[in-house]
C-alpha cells in the first residue's frame, strides 16, 4: 500500500485545519486514475512538516497492527515530496521517526519500498535510488502512476539498485496489458508486481511470472474503487492463482477504499466464494513474497497454519 493512501480521514481533516485549507474530499469510487491521482497530490499538500510525515507513519503503524498485520512493506514516495517542499531528507527522515515509534509501540515489522512515478524524470529516480541506499529502513524501489509511460530509461538506475543489494517492486499490468508487465519483469527487473491482473491478457506473460516467481500483489479493493474491475466478484486474481503464479492481496489505498487488510480477505470471501485454505493461500503468498527475515516469515506463516488449524507450510 502507499503511505500517503493510508492516512487517517480524520488525521486528512487535522492536518487540513492546521494549516488552514479546506479538507479535501477523497474517499470513495474514482472515475479512473486521473481522479484517483489529483486526489492523491491533495493528501500529500497537507504533509508539509518533519512532524506531518512522522504523525502519519506513527499512525500506520498502529493501524496496521489492530488489524493483525504482522509484517508490512510500505510504499512512499520520499523524492517526489522532497523536490515539492524544497527540503533534503525531510520527508524520509519524518516517516523514519514515525516508524520507529510505531514499531516500538506495536511490534509490527515495517520496511519501506520508495517508488518513483514513471511520468518524472531519471535525476529523480537517481535520487530514489540514493535515499534508499542511505535508509536501513527501507529495502527495496520501484515506478508506479500512469502505465502509459515506459519504464525503460530507468533501467540503469534499477539495476544500480539491484547490485547493490535494494529489492524492486513495480506497479504494472493495472491500467495496461500483459506488455506492462512483461516490461517491468524484464526491463525493470521486477520481483513483484503490484496489481499485475493485466497479465492474463498473454498466458506466455502469466507463465514467466511463474517460472520466474514473481508474485502479484492483487489489490480487488482498489480495483473496484478505480474502475479497473465492476466488482470483486469480477476481479480475476484467482485465475493467477490457478495459473501457478504466486498471489498476495494488498490494500494499495486504503484511504479511497475503506478497507483494511482484513477487509479485502472479507471481501474476497464474500465477492469470490473463497474458502478457508484458498484464503490462507493468499495469506501465506504474502508471506513467501514479502521481503521480511526468514524467522519473521516462519512465524506468520505458523500463525496462519493456527488460524486454519492445520500445518500450511506446504503452500510456500
Amino acid at each position: 500500500m502507499h503511505l500517503e493512501s493510508a492516512v487517517r480521514p480524520s488525521t486528512v481533516v487535522a492536518l487540513a485545519a492546521k494549516y488552514g485549507v479546506e479538507a479535501p474530499s477523497v474517499v470513495g469510487p474514482c472515475r479512473g486514475f486521473r481522479e484517483f491521482a489529483g486526489r492523491a497530490d491533495l493528501v500529500k499538500g497537507l504533509l508539509r512538516e518533519f512532524e506531518d510525515f512522522a504523525r502519519v507513519a506513527e499512525e500506520f503503524c498502529v493501524d496496521q497492527a489492530a488489524d493483525g498485520v504482522r509484517w508490512v512493506e510500505v510504499t512512499f514516495t520520499a523524492a517526489s515530496h522532497e523536490e515539492r517542499l524544497g527540503v533534503v531528507g525531510v520527508p524520509l527522515a519524518g516517516v523514519v521517526a514515525g516508524l520507529e515509534r510505531g514499531v516500538a509501540a506495536t511490534g509490527v515489522g515495517v520496511r519501506v519500498v520508495l517508488d518513483h512515478s514513471r511520468r518524472r524524470s531519471v535525476a529523480r529516480m537517481a535520487r530514489t535510488v540514493d535515499l534508499a541506499l542511505g535508509c536501513e529502513w527501507v529495502v527495496g524501489v520501484g515506478v508506479a502512476g500512469e502505465e502509459r509511460y515506459s519504464l525503460a530509461r530507468f533501467a540503469g538506475e534499477l539495476a544500480r539498485a539491484r547490485e547493490a543489494g535494494l529489492r524492486v517492486v513495480h506497479h504494472a499490468g493495472e491500467q495496461c496489458g500483459a506488455a506492462s508487465v512483461a516490461e517491468a519483469v524484464r526491463v525493470g527487473l521486477a520481483e513483484r508486481i503490484g496489481h499485475g491482473v493485466g497479465a492474463l491478457e498473454d498466458a506466455g506473460v502469466v507463465a514467466e511470472l511463474r517460472d520466474r516467481g514473481v508474485a502479484v500483489e492483487a489489490c480487488p479493493g482498489s480495483n473496484v474503487a478505480l474502475g479497473v474491475v465492476g466488482s470483486v466478484a469480477e476481479h480475476p486474481l484467482w485465475r493467477l492463482v490457478e495459473a501457478g503464479v504466486v498471489v498476495s492481496l494488498g490494500t494499495d489505498v486504503p484511504l479511497v477504499t475503506g478497507l483494511s487488510l482484513s477487509g479485502e480477505f472479507a471481501a474476497v470471501r464474500s465477492g469470490l466464494g473463497l474458502s478457508d485454505s484458498e484464503l490462507a493461500g493468499l495469506a501465506v503468498g504474502g508471506v513467501v513474497s514479502s521481503f521480511a527475515p526468514e524467522g519473521v516469515k516462519a512465524q506468520v506463516v505458523a500463525g496462519v497454519g493456527a488460524w486454519l488449524g492445520t500445518s500450511v507450510g506446504g503452500m510456500a
